[in-house]
């Protein structure tokens, strides 16, 4: 099978400084999404969808709760060569520091992947939201005979100043490469994409970061310590002498790089037809069995929200919002725009009646909650009063953070009675 050939080696990023307050205290690819996963459970589940099974997660800050989701979620048969393990940067005699970018992770991590008896190494990144087979990538790649392939999407001219743009000829192979160009750039930038693209503007190819290297070619390229980054310096500096190849896909895929990107791609789950689809069963994403009760929810009026296992909601209203596990949500509450990270436990009853004067977690009563993040375990108070929106500046407070115009509520925050922003 052509799966065993195949080492997948995900990069869970840096610091993840974009996507703070969320990743104040977990990796980027621990960060809840969708109510219930996490964003590290997206590639892992198209590889497992691709039949992929061994499988890196490389990681550097914040990374117990990332080993402690991967350590509860993936288990599979003694008898089988499959695994998904986490690397966080180690000092060694040869490395003493942190990863200073994608390249130099993959080549300080290289001693784990050398035990591996692999012809294909599956570069992925750990906060993209897609559902792709890798497989139809892989056969390209291996038909076309190519060193690197690079799954590129195609972009619109506002789009592409972005990303890093490549130019392929009449075989996919690509040309030439650029990152982030100038717009002015752009008119001699352009590929050819099917009908569709076109007609949407689509001509520029777009790097989705997602890259396929013969394992002979990777070892050699990793020899070179100058280099530390894949999309600034490996793949220029390669197309030239090593053939390789555009994959072009034109699913929904989008990078989780920010606050505002991440509010989106979970608020685009309450559509109608949400572009990523969590309701095919060929393209299952997997993630922690929790074994949670049913959601329970009383007088509430419901417009376009997803809301997972384990809820006890007494709201008015939830209008276009994304509810996490284990939510507590107060009787006469409106939630508007809202992701609702949920909770890591219960408050027992004797816990409840103790703190009978105090705030319980979850959303209080009579609360006005819009255009907000709730991160896990928050306790917010009766009355409050949160609206976000463009009116309010970028600042930063002991609990909260707001970045355009969109409210982050800090994991494990107490908002007070009556609290209004």
């Amino acid at each position: 099978m052509v799966n065993d050939k195949v080492l997948s080696i995900i990069l869970g990023g840096g610091q993840g400084s974009r996507l703070y307050p969320l990743t104040e205290s977990r990796s980027k690819p621990a960060v809840p999404i969708a109510g219930k996963y996490r964003l590290v459970d997206i590639p892992i589940s198209n590889c497992i969808n691709s039949d992929i099974k061994r499988i890196f997660v490389l990681t550097q800050f914040n990374s117990a709760s990332l080993n402690r989701h991967i350590k509860n979620t993936y288990h599979f048969s003694f008898f089988s060569s499959a695994f998904v393990d986490v690397l966080a940067a180690e000092q060694t005699p040869d490395n003493k520091g942190w990863f200073q970018g994608t390249a130099d992770a993959v080549r300080q991590s290289m001693h784990h992947f050398k035990r591996h008896d692999f012809e294909y190494a599956l570069i992925l990144s750990g906060d993209q939201l897609y559902q792709m087979d890798f497989n139809d990538m892989i056969k390209a790649h291996m038909d076309a005979k190519a060193e690197i392939s690079i799954a590129t999407i195609p972009v619109n001219e506002k789009d592409a100043t972005s990303f890093g743009i490549l130019k392929t000829d009449d075989k996919n192979v690509v040309t030439s490469f650029i990152e982030k160009p100038d717009a002015s750039l752009l008119p001699d930038w352009t590929s050819a994409t099917s009908e569709e693209m076109q007609n949407q503007g689509k001509n520029h190819l777009a790097s989705m970061g997602i890259y396929i290297f013969n394992r002979k070619l990777l070892f050699e390229l990793m020899d070179n310590p100058d280099t530390i980054d894949f999309g600034k310096e490996i793949i220029p500096q390669s197309i030239d002498k090593h053939k390789t190849l555009s994959y072009q896909f034109e699913g929904y895929w989008t990078d989780i790089g920010n606050i505002d990107s991440f509010f989106e791609a979970n608020l685009g789950l309450t559509d109608d037809i949400p572009k990523f689809n969590l309701y095919d069963k060929h393209k299952s994403v997997y993630t922690r069995a929790r074994i949670l009760p049913t959601s329970k929810i009383n007088g509430t009026a419901l417009d376009k929200a997803v809301i997972a296992e384990g809820c006890m909601i007494n709201a008015a209203k939830i209008e276009k919002s994304v509810i996490g596990i284990r939510s507590r949500i107060g009787k006469e509450s409106t939630v508007i725009n809202t992701y609702m990270m949920g909770n890591d436990k219960y408050e027992t009853l004797e816990e409840i009646n103790k703190a009978k004067t105090e705030i319980l977690i979850g959303i209080g009563e009579r609360c006005f909650i819009k255009n907000t993040i709730i991160d896990k375990n928050v306790r917010i108070g009766d009355d409050v009063r949160i609206n976000g929106g463009t009116h309010l500046e970028d600042t930063e407070t002991e609990n909260y953070v707001i970045k355009g115009g969109i409210v982050v509520i800090k994991k494990g925050a107490t908002i007070p009675k009556g609290f209004v922003i």
